[in-house]
């Protein structure tokens, strides 16, 4: 048995989104001496936030692995290793926005955050009860998804508003004030 539990998928495009709705007009607004290198920054800063976004979590008989693919690897030098024997137990800690976030505590007293934004997670939670015997029916998700479904709608809002606004001034519909920099 081998399975691989990904970042979910709202939570990624919704992340991407926000960086297109946020980076793509800066090359456009800058002034002429910037807008090259903000055109070669917009696709590494893509790169880093894809990059970032592509952690997985790969179970199989053995234990739990939380890293990165290897076309971001050498990249990404983070993530963590633990056999099902090692884990003893759930922590839950509160945090400041009111939620929770859980630990996986080893034999060693070690810890290891539990990923709470993968796609299938009560799949995952379920493979993680039977390897270890620790009850998981009182995790849940870190944020509800309406709060990503609403990051979404607001991103979406600023990528259709600044593509008319583009679109109005290539028509001439508005002009911008003289003397604007671009």
């Amino acid at each position: 048995m081998r399975d691989c539990f990904r970042l979910s998928s709202l939570i990624r495009g919704t992340l991407i989104t926000v960086y297109l709705a946020l980076v793509v007009p800066l090359p456009l607004m800058a002034p002429p001496s910037l807008r090259i290198t903000l055109w070669i920054a917009a696709p590494l800063g893509f790169f880093i936030v894809l990059a970032l976004l592509s952690e997985e979590v790969s179970v199989d008989e053995t234990g739990v692995v939380v890293g990165h693919p290897q076309w971001c690897r050498w990249l990404l030098r983070r993530g963590w290793t633990l056999r099902w024997d090692q884990i003893r137990r759930v922590v839950p800690v509160g945090t400041s926005q009111g939620g929770s976030v859980y630990y996986l505590k080893t034999s060693n007293e070690g810890h290891r955050l539990l990923p709470q934004r993968l796609e299938r997670f009560d799949q995952f939670l379920q493979v993680v009860e039977d390897r270890t015997g620790i009850e998981t029916s009182g995790i849940g998700r870190l944020t509800p998804p309406w709060t990503y479904q609403l990051l979404a709608v607001l991103a979406l809002s600023m990528l259709v508003a600044e593509v008319v606004i583009l679109i109005g001034l290539q028509l001439s519909w508005f002009t911008l004030p003289e003397g604007y920099p671009g």
